[in-house]
């Protein structure tokens, strides 16, 4: 085998999650930060929670409102356009 190829391991490696769970593992890296872990991961925890970090549900929402907007208005304008036909008919 190939000396001093592998990276530096880390036995205590800290490991930070955004719910403000700090916990130790072996790795790589000597700090990680991560977005969700066992403490408040779903499965584990077993509450249903939205996890939005980016915006992407109110993003989501906001593009379904859009368009549902875009729906009405058209379906209101064929209407307008078909009482137009009628009464000139």
């Amino acid at each position: 085998m190939k000396e001093k190829i592998h990276p530096k391991w880390f036995p205590d490696a800290r490991v930070h999650c955004a719910c403000g769970n700090v916990f130790n593992t072996g790795s790589t890296m000597k700090e990680i930060a991560v977005e969700i872990c066992s403490a408040c991961h779903p499965l584990f925890t077993g509450q249903q929670k939205f996890v939005d970090t980016a915006g992407r549900v109110d993003k989501f929402n906001q593009r379904m409102a859009a368009a549902e907007k875009k729906k009405t208005e058209a379906a209101e304008r064929q209407r307008r356009k078909a009482e137009a036909a009628a009464a000139e008919a």
